[in-house]
């Protein structure tokens, strides 16, 4: 019934005049270090989003720079933006949510955000294979998923920067997703000294030389060392602010969230295969 409700409340935002384009009512709610954001209609939002900062300055609704929208899932545009032909927008939540702290609206963080989608207009499975993607503005869209759970569907990822997020279907081979999440980390770890850049490669060939062999407990091993590092590092020698004035490196709050999606990855190819 619920996800009924959600499909006629779908339906008929899409059919307003402009629907692709319009922005969809938000309702924004600060306490702390979190922001509570209900997306649509009052009576039934299509998502709840919810940012919980790891330590922030700054935090209100105006700083945050919010806005939803529906998409055209079949658009070029957004297509182009998603990893391959195996990632797709479900046209029952065709929703885009853009997160775009203005320069001088005095946002800043720590390390991570963590990012929670919930929505009613998905149903859950065991071994889902929907995710959380996020990208900068108008860029290339990556999986940044750390859990996908009941309630309807509760997609959770981490982040160190911004600013846009889409739940979408991911049916490409999950070790060619851990492959690139890999990657990720290779190429985050490359922004920093040498020095700090070497321990933190040697951990990364050691999670994928497990990977490789499916040794999965020694993978999990080399990944809580590595955030253990760049945890105990971050702030001295390896960069973990963000400013909404963009003139700092997240870096550590990219390896972190890196790491997290990373070992989302790896135990869903333990459980599930490739």
């Amino acid at each position: 019934m619920t996800t009924l409700i959600h499909r006629l409340a779908l339906a008929l935002l899409l059919a307003a005049p402009a629907a692709q384009a319009q922005l969809l009512p938000l309702d924004v709610s600060i306490s702390g270090d979190t922001a509570d954001v209900r997306i649509g209609p009052a009576l039934s939002p299509l998502a709840d989003l919810q940012l919980d900062f790891d330590d922030s300055t700054g935090l209100s609704a105006a700083s945050l720079g919010l806005n939803a929208q529906l998409v055209t899932v079949s658009a070029p545009a957004l297509l182009a933006r998603l990893p391959s032909g195996l990632v797709s927008v479900p046209t029952d939540l065709p929703l885009m949510i853009t997160v775009e702290p203005p320069t001088l609206g005095g946002l800043a963080f720590e390390r991570r955000v963590h990012v929670e989608v919930h929505t009613h207009a998905l149903p859950y499975t065991a071994g889902s294979r929907l995710r959380l993607f996020k990208a900068p503005l108008g860029g290339a869209f990556r999986d940044i998923t750390s859990a996908v759970e009941p309630g309807s569907v509760r997609t959770r990822g981490t982040t160190g920067g911004f600013s846009q997020f889409v739940v979408a279907l991911d049916l490409r081979p999950t070790d060619a997703v851990v492959a690139q999440k890999i990657q990720f980390l290779r190429d985050q770890a490359a922004l920093l000294a040498a020095s700090e850049q070497a321990p933190l490669v040697a951990m990364i060939d050691g999670i994928e030389d497990a990977v490789a062999v499916e040794d999965f407990a020694a993978a999990n091993a080399l990944l809580d060392a590595m955030r253990s590092r760049v945890s105990a590092r971050a702030g001295t020698h390896i960069p973990d602010d963000w400013r909404a004035t963009r003139d700092v490196a997240n870096i550590a709050g990219e390896l972190l969230s890196g790491l997290d999606t990373l070992a989302f990855s790896i135990g869903y190819l333990r459980d599930y295969g490739p």
